[in-house]
């Protein structure tokens, strides 16, 4: 059962700051800084006049180099009791059908239960732009190298406004701190994020780290590496990445927090942005979520939706039906696993 305070509603017309950036390498995707959206139901039934999206961008998904989905167990890990056996093939039916509503478009999934071992992956090698959880990343390289006591007031502050607030600014001074995008692919590989790419070059602004690409299994690898003790992150360090996640602003609390029950933990960062060439959206989430005794690493991304209300709403179904599965029954009862 979801929270009340996640089951918002998206203003008709979103509130466009007047600082949008632009990349001399990036393919024609335009980050966009939006005001503290909040999210609508993931029930609300998409607007019958939702198109689809446009047929090059259809075409233009490429095909997975792996299977598109299956659900595998870690050798080694012994599940607990009542913990469901995840069915792959009915889960991708569900959000086959679910996604149907939302005109279509690109959608990847990866959820890993870091207390079991099970694993669900949707679309696994689909690289998609990941806009402002790219600060997670960048905040995580910058602690690789230097603990967060011995950074500076100014950088603690900024770390703070970038992940809490979404502070574009803020992950612009980091940025460059970290050593721009050789940093950050650096970064990435003591993370063994492999499928994770920012582009170089020169930028028309610093922020060009919105349009990494990649996929939603690297994501759940990033959270994984901030969640257990198989990370090159001392544990202050994770625990500091985690803890601003949890203190994300009210209004940037959607997302894969539609899956969480009740009293559960939630440490996410949200992410959007508009295409220049088409005015269609990417929009992701990516977090852990704590409780009933089991530890969840999410990452749901999205792109072409027509509107953010209709990117927000899909990431939230999505999570939500996967979540589900996860547990099985009771679901979200106090006694469920």
């Amino acid at each position: 059962m979801m929270r009340a305070r996640h089951r918002v509603v998206v203003a008709a017309v979103l509130l466009v700051t007047a600082q949008v950036t632009a990349c001399s390498t990036c393919q024609g995707l335009t980050p966009v800084s939006i005001s503290t959206p909040t999210a609508p139901s993931w029930r609300q039934a998409a607007p019958a006049s939702v198109p689809p999206p446009p047929a090059p961008f259809l075409a233009a998904v490429p095909a997975p180099t792996f299977p598109g989905t299956m659900a595998l167990g870690i050798p080694g890990r012994t599940g607990l009791a009542g913990s469901p056996r995840i069915l792959s093939g009915e889960l991708t039916h569900t959000l086959d059908g679910f996604l149907v509503r939302y005109g279509g478009g690109r959608t990847a999934v990866s959820v890993r239960d870091l207390t079991t071992g099970r694993r669900y992956r949707y679309h696994r090698a689909l690289q998609l732009p990941m806009a402002s959880i790219s600060k997670v990343s960048i905040l995580t390289a910058l602690l690789l190298d230097t603990r967060w006591r011995e950074l500076g007031d100014q950088a603690r502050s900024d770390a703070r406004h970038m992940i809490r607030f979404g502070d574009d600014g803020a992950a612009d001074r980091l940025y460059e701190r970290i050593g721009l995008e050789p940093g950050l692919a650096s970064a990435n590989r003591r993370l063994g994020l492999k499928r994770t790419y920012t582009p170089g070059g020169q930028c028309v602004t610093q922020n060009c780290w919105g349009t990494t690409q990649s996929t939603a299994e690297d994501q759940v690898r990033l959270v994984q590496a901030l969640a257990t003790g198989r990370s090159p992150l001392a544990p202050a360090e994770r625990r500091r990445v985690l803890g601003l996640m949890e203190r994300v602003t009210p209004g940037q609390k959607w997302g894969i927090s539609a899956g969480a029950c009740e009293n559960d933990q939630v440490s996410l960062k949200n992410g959007w942005l508009r295409h220049a060439s088409n005015g269609r959206w990417v929009v992701v989430s990516a977090g852990l979520i704590r409780g009933h005794g089991h530890d969840y690493a999410v990452a749901v991304l999205t792109e072409d939706s027509p509107s953010m209300s209709a990117g927000i709403a899909k990431v939230e179904g999505v999570a939500a039906h996967v979540m589900k599965a996860f547990r099985g029954e009771p679901g979200c009862e106090p006694d469920a696993n």
